[in-house]
């Protein structure tokens, strides 16, 4: 889950008020890693805090959570657990978490349980030096501690420690690849900005403000779905085996589905045969321009996790060039 934030005018000011002088309004989006595309979607005054518009019900019951420092707090985490939910967040600044026992990490001396992480750092006790983090240890007060993995990779700026209730068989660098799949999020995000025109909303009202927004979720929503429903449509029909046709990209497509929406308007009001001789048609156009064209060579973290590697590009010689270096 993730939010954007557009400025809208200021005429609007009473009633969606931003954080300085400026009117705006928060999106705030929760994208299904799966399809790629948003399951839900809401507005609110750019104020607000993101944390209130996150709620853990029954819905989450068996799924997971990504999301960034702005959705964490414990009462969420605790709404986790009584759902039954995986989740994956930063660990916030604020927080303070305490080592009980260390199952990965290099150390120099003695951890005994309950010593603050901050010190073991601070004190070098325990060193980095790239290497993967991974303990268990209690988040929260001492009389209702919550206790979660405490996982941490070393990227080459800063450092990257993580909260998770995952099972251990997943070590740190698969739970930091799993929280890098929320970039999903914010490519969405850029799609919409980018493509549906998600910054250009100039709307005088608060009602055509609120339609327009969400005129512009669905076109992105639509061109992730359409995405989605190629990509299984050409996965290989055997576990493992390689892919032979790329998959199409959701900004790509959307930029020739926002061209031919005057064709696909009457396309819907056909039917029978007709209607399938012009969706073909407009499929037939649509599917060159949408592919993706460095699935090959830089394949994503969530296409990396669906089990896609990176595959050997075979350039094609100049048949000239060759003949007159052999010469």
């Amino acid at each position: 889950m993730d939010s954007t934030t557009v400025t809208v005018r200021d005429g609007l000011l009473a009633d969606v008020p931003g954080t300085g002088h400026d009117a705006a309004l928060k999106g705030h989006q929760v994208l299904s890693v799966g399809c790629g595309a948003p399951v839900r979607d809401h507005c609110s005054p750019a104020r607000e805090p993101d944390s209130r518009h996150l709620t853990i019900d029954e819905s989450w019951r068996g799924g997971g959570l990504l999301a960034d420092r702005g959705y964490a707090s414990l009462a969420r985490r605790w709404a986790g657990e009584a759902h039954d939910g995986r989740v994956v967040i930063r660990l916030k600044d604020t927080w303070k978490p305490k080592v009980d026992d260390l199952a990965r990490g290099q150390v120099r001396g003695e951890v005994f349980p309950g010593t603050d992480l901050e010190a073991l750092l601070a004190e070098e006790t325990l060193v980095r030096n790239g290497r993967a983090l991974d303990a268990d240890g209690p988040v929260g007060s001492p009389q209702q501690p919550l206790h979660l993995r405490l996982v941490g990779v070393q990227p080459p700026k800063g450092d990257g420690f993580f909260l998770t209730n995952l099972p251990p068989r997943l070590g740190p660098l698969q739970v930091a690849a799993l929280y890098r799949v929320r970039w999903a999020v914010e490519r969405s995000i850029r799609l919409d900005k980018s493509v549906n025109r998600l910054d250009a909303i100039h709307a005088e009202r608060p009602c055509s403000l609120k339609t327009l927004l969400h005129a512009s979720l669905m076109a992105s929503t639509l061109a992730a779905i359409l995405a989605h429903t190629h990509h299984l449509k050409t996965h290989p029909p055997q576990a493992g085996a390689p892919r032979t046709e790329a998959p199409l990209h959701p900004r790509l497509l959307a930029l020739p589905l926002a061209v031919s929406c005057q064709s696909i308007a009457p396309a819907c009001d056909l039917n029978g045969t007709a209607a399938t001789r012009q969706w073909n048609k407009i499929a037939a156009w649509l599917t060159p321009s949408g592919k993706d064209p460095n699935w090959r060579r830089r394949p994503s973290v969530q296409e990396q996790l669906r089990g896609w590697t990176r595959q050997p590009v075979i350039r094609k010689k100049d048949s000239q060039h060759h003949l007159q270096a052999v010469a």
